[in-house]
């Protein structure tokens, strides 16, 4: 029996888990794959104290270094399903843990464009990061949909890798910083369709019917939280992120939320820090 089991390790689930261990709860961290969440996703990090300028990965690996360090229980298991009975029983792929209390510190994936046929070429061409899959598509042609910054930035750092960069967007964007690069194409259109060939992607057509041979396509379509696993719970939320009150419990009595699951007004590294010292400090006044 666990009296916090915290299902995710990006920053604010390992923040939690780390207080947790100081506080001498029996604490048990889950994910169902490498540890930092969407840290690793980033190029670089310049505004978490501590680090003038740190690749995201390399601060996930501090941050799961210090989980090794402490001795904090930690399984690499994706869970499956939550059941709510006494207690709560976490289910995994394989495993199944009991437990007090419940910290979903599950973060949000990034949202695709409702193509259809779309989720077949997920890493057989389509890609939501550039620092991740950028080096597969060293000089050949790619696209990139985005309707954000960060679509601006991973051009930028795709643009020294491919031959060829198509930026497309629908939406007014401050375009500045890709206009003077050469390899980088402007097109204000949308994407209509995923054209592939032995099962990867060839090219693409855009709704204006134009047709661009690319080998990879990236998209940066905003985010969308990961609550799936409390599709079975009468959660509050809005616009699909979780309501949690000032000490991040949400209506279901022992079931916590932090991170970027969750409604609130800033989302940064140091704020979900701070979420998973907050709640785990609220947990750990009731329990003693």
């Amino acid at each position: 029996m666990y009296d916090i089991i915290i299902i995710g390790m990006g920053i604010s689930g390992i923040t939690a888990a780390i207080y947790g261990k100081r506080k001498n709860l029996k604490v048990l961290l889950l994910d169902k794959s490498m540890p930092g969440g969407m840290l690793n996703n980033l190029e670089k990090v310049s505004n978490y104290p501590g680090f003038t300028n740190i690749k995201g990965s390399e601060l996930a690996l501090h941050l799961f270094n210090q989980v090794k360090a402490l001795d904090i229980p930690y399984k690499l298991e994706e869970v499956v399903k939550i059941e709510k009975k006494a207690n709560f029983l976490v289910k995994t792929k394989t495993n199944q843990y009991e437990t007090k209390n419940i910290i979903l510190a599950t973060g949000k994936k990034p949202k695709l464009l409702g193509i259809n046929s779309e989720r077949d070429y997920f890493g057989r061409g389509l890609s939501t990061c550039a620092v991740c899959d950028g080096n597969f598509y060293k000089d050949l042609d790619v696209a990139v949909i985005g309707n954000n910054k960060l679509a601006i930035e991973e051009s930028l750092y795709l643009s020294n890798i491919v031959k060829k960069l198509y930026f497309i967007t629908n939406i007014d964007l401050d375009l500045t910083k890709l206009k003077n690069i050469k390899n980088i194409q402007i097109i204000k259109d949308e994407i209509k369709e995923i054209n592939g060939e032995n099962d990867k992607i060839s090219a693409i057509t855009l709704k204006s019917n134009k047709v661009l041979n690319v080998k990879g396509l990236f998209v940066y379509n905003g985010y969308i939280p990961n609550t799936d696993l409390l599709n079975e719970f009468k959660v509050n939320k809005e616009a699909g992120y979780i309501l949690v009150n000032e000490n991040y419990e949400t209506n279901i009595p022992h079931l916590y939320a932090i991170g970027d699951v969750i409604k609130k007004g800033i989302y940064q590294l140091i704020t979900a820090a701070f979420d998973g010292l907050k709640v785990v400090d609220k947990i750990n006044k009731e329990t003693k």
